[in-house]
């Protein structure tokens, strides 16, 4: 699967990797904008930007977990006030008319594909990815119709599909529950033949076993690939959705077999946490872009509080939130702290 997603000038590598995380059509000019102010944007969690075209495209889950959402601005500033579209509604019963989390926009040869994860009516937690295609290339204006679920070996728990190209294949990365494992999720990696189908066997890269992997819930998920420096860093989340919620993240060089898990090293201690100082809790489900500017930015979110009523996952006020990203004299990120709530 080819794609015409192209990156900023500051997204081709020396090893020649393509960054997912600043696509933009060639010629595309972008504005100066504004100082952001965080939260960005309020009540979106899992929030990922993305850059095609001229345009910031926002998504993510919303409280009610019953539609998919779509915004965008010519700043990352803009996107707090910009209008949004309803792509899509869940049906009134069957399937995927259970919870709908997490959505990702693509662009990919020509078209829009969103994945999103879904239930179904008599149990919403039964969630399967699935995928919607648009049909015009305005996204905030086509029509959108469900292509079909995507095909794993394993019909779990699957969620939180993120979808890049490094040196020419298209690759899928996703969270799912294998059988046989004791955990909620772990991140597998596998090329694309279609954008529902896998072209080879998935490699199982992480499994969540670490203390901080495992509070409340053993979970690896929310996959994002940052490509930067010859290796790419696959941060994820971890742990329940509460204040214990955290990034961790895989390491590979750019140049190894990317299908093998022991070309990918993780790092034993979260790389991006609450804050207390900061009054900002259970930082995650991230994503990478470029701005207006050229700046790498880290995109997740976080809840201004740490005591929450109830079900973490029922708790509205996960917000959605940016911050510059820093690099390390050997290349790698330095994502430091959740920054305090106020201009960036």
């Amino acid at each position: 699967m080819e794609s015409i997603e192209q990156v900023s000038r500051r997204s081709i590598l020396a090893a020649g990797v393509a960054l997912p995380i600043a696509a933009a059509i060639p010629g595309a000019a972008l504005a100066k904008g504004a100082v952001p102010s965080n939260p960005l944007v309020r009540q979106r969690a899992d929030a990922q930007i993305s850059r095609v075209g001229g345009w910031f495209y926002l998504t993510g889950s919303v409280p009610e977990y019953d539609r998919l959402v779509l915004r965008r601005a010519k700043t990352i500033a803009g996107l707090t006030d910009a209008a949004e579209e309803v792509l899509w509604r869940r049906p009134a019963s069957g399937k995927m008319a259970g919870y709908i989390w997490a959505p990702e926009i693509h662009w990919i040869d020509g078209s829009w594909y969103v994945y999103f994860a879904a239930g179904d009516s008599d149990d919403k937690f039964r969630i399967r990815t699935y995928v919607l295609k648009g049909a015009g290339a305005n996204p905030m204006a086509t029509t959108w119709s469900v292509l079909g679920k995507l095909e794993t070996p394993w019909d779990t728990f699957t969620l939180d599909s993120t979808s890049f190209v490094h040196k020419g294949v298209r690759y899928l990365c996703w969270a799912q529950k294998e059988p046989g494992i004791d955990t909620n999720s772990n991140l597998y990696l596998a090329p694309l033949k279609t954008p529902t189908t896998l072209a080879a066997p998935p490699a199982r890269l992480t499994v969540p076993t670490l203390d901080w992997e495992i509070q409340g819930f053993k979970v690896a998920e929310g996959p994002a690939l940052l490509a930067r420096n010859g290796r790419l860093f696959l941060t994820y989340s971890a742990s329940a959705t509460d204040a214990r919620y955290c990034l961790g993240m895989l390491t590979a060089d750019a140049d190894s077999d990317i299908m093998n898990p022991a070309s990918w090293s993780k790092s034993p201690v979260p790389v991006f946490a609450t804050s207390e100082a900061n009054k900002v809790y259970g930082p995650g489900h991230n994503s990478f872009v470029v701005d207006e500017n050229g700046r790498d930015l880290l995109v997740y979110h976080g809840r201004d509080y740490k005591e929450i009523k109830g079900d973490p996952l029922f708790d509205p006020n996960r917000h959605t939130r940016v911050q510059p990203i820093h690099y390390r004299a050997d290349g790698t990120p330095d994502f430091g702290v959740p920054v305090a709530n106020g201009p960036m």
